[in-house]
């Protein structure tokens, strides 16, 4: 017994100081003990969730088969270890197989210590001995069934849970146990545990940087999985803050030329201050917001506040100060009346529309309105017309069009006399005298601007409106 014992202790030790403490660890009690094993997978292995839309992964690393195992005293002379195996995404029947091969390899080696024969088996060989083959078909179904693609068969094996598998024709072993969390989604699992042992990896390897093509660990460098391209943390740190800085939080990409990676807000979080990622947060949603066509901001510039639009209406209320205004003008809200907007804001959104491509014309119908954009570029255009080839009435404000005849006008509105060339206003007893005054800057100019034979025409000293 004493011999036994001393086999069984060397046995742990060994155990102990090949593999680490997340992949081998002993019990309190000297003779149990649990071993953690992420099976070998072969290159560019891939899994298919099920269920709803269907999606494929590229997986390195699926959650380990959890050898749990107790050692008689009679072990190894006579008996084996007592055992169970545990996983989250392999069939209770393939469980079940390698229940038996395990049984197997002990009779192959009874008296002989064996744990590390069958470490290495379910290791290197499991997939192999399963027939298991890209891709593994995984299902998201409430019932967290899963299925698996193995070589020489037709057809693919649906695995059941523990109290569902009574088929007689299926042998199950009751040390195969199925892991299953109803409450967490399987194929969340498999890809979190996929990525932490990813980066557990890449943190242990030397790496060379893309700047300073200095060698640092993976812990000390920032990777982009688009691109496959590593930058050392010190020197995309500088980056992101000099973008962030600058306000450009649409540029945290890959530095390698034309390359369109992008950080994702955590590797920012990690590498810059908190000052600096709370400035990234505010920019990156000011101008998320700013690309959704039923958001705009409250034109109170102590407000600023973000506006979710209605359809079909121009009418934005500020959930923050209450401001009712009109979104295309930023003006109070005035109902169905026309925006009384600056004719240059006019002209700038008519060109923007009509420069802008199908998506952005579509971008900024969607924003303001088809029929508003279409008004705003009828208007813009007779405004336009009118601001060339009209002038205003100084008293009245109405357009005056002038198509022949000298430079003393009558507003069609409100009859008062005024000069074309200069704007002001004329006295109804001698509208002429400001032609004829030498103080007058207009002085000699009644037919400036008209032909020699149509000045000749015209009665100098004579209106139409006088006679």
């Amino acid at each position: 017994m004493a011999a036994a014992r001393e086999e069984r202790e060397n046995e742990m030790l060994a155990l102990a100081s090949i593999y680490d403490e997340d992949v081998f660890r002993r019990a309190d009690s000297d003779e149990r003990g649990e071993v953690h094993l992420c099976l070998d997978l072969p290159p560019d292995f891939k899994v298919v969730f099920q269920g709803g839309e269907q999606t494929e992964h590229d997986i390195s690393f699926l959650p380990p088969v959890v050898l749990k195992f107790e050692l008689p005293e009679d072990y190894p002379s006579s008996s084996p270890p007592v055992f169970t195996l545990r996983s989250k995404w392999l069939q209770r029947t393939q469980l079940s197989s390698l229940c038996k091969r395990l049984d197997e390899l002990w009779e192959e080696n009874e008296g002989c210590v064996v744990l590390f024969t069958w470490i290495q088996f379910l290791k290197e060989e499991a997939m192999g001995y399963l027939e298991i083959q890209s891709p593994l078909l995984v299902s998201t179904h409430s019932k967290s069934q899963h299925e698996s693609k193995s070589k020489g068969s037709s057809t693919n094996q649906e695995v059941v849970t523990q109290e569902e598998d009574d088929d007689p024709d299926t042998p199950l072993d009751p040390r195969a146990i199925l892991d299953l969390d109803p409450e967490h989604d399987l194929a969340v699992q498999l890809l979190d545990f996929n990525e932490e042992q990813w980066q557990k990896v890449f943190n242990g390897k030397m790496l060379n940087c893309g700047i300073c093509f200095t060698e640092k660990l993976g812990s000390d460098c920032l990777y982009f999985k688009v691109c496959n391209h590593v930058y050392c943390n010190d020197c995309m740190a500088e980056y992101f803050t000099i973008q962030i800085r600058d306000g450009n939080v649409q540029c945290l990409s890959c530095p390698e030329p034309k390359c369109t990676s992008v950080a994702t807000p955590e590797q920012v979080k990690k590498l810059v201050g908190e000052a600096e990622f709370a400035r990234y947060d505010r920019l990156l949603l000011q101008s998320t917001l700013d690309g959704m066509p039923d958001v705009v901001y409250c034109p109170r510039t102590v407000c600023r506040t973000a506006v979710m639009l209605e359809p079909e209406t121009k009418l934005a209320i500020c959930p923050a100060c209450k401001f009712a205004f009109c979104h295309v003008c930023n003006r109070g809200y005035h109902g169905v009346s026309a925006c009384k907007a600056k004719i240059e804001d006019l002209l700038a959104l008519r060109d923007e529309y009509l420069s802008a491509s199908p998506d952005g014309k579509a971008f900024m119908e969607q924003r303001y309105g088809k029929h508003v954009i279409q008004r705003i570029v009828e208007e813009s255009y007779s405004t336009e017309w009118l601001k060339e080839h009209c002038k205003g009435c100084p008293f009245c404000g109405t357009n005056i069009q002038k198509v022949d005849g000298c430079n003393k006008m009558t507003c069609s509105s409100c009859k008062q006399y005024f000069c074309w060339i200069c704007l002001n206003m004329l006295p109804k007893a001698d509208p002429y005298g400001h032609f004829s005054n030498r103080s007058s800057p207009c002085f000699n100019q009644l037919f400036q601007g008209m032909d020699v034979d149509d000045a000749q025409d015209e009665g100098f000293w004579i209106d139409e409106d006088e006679i």
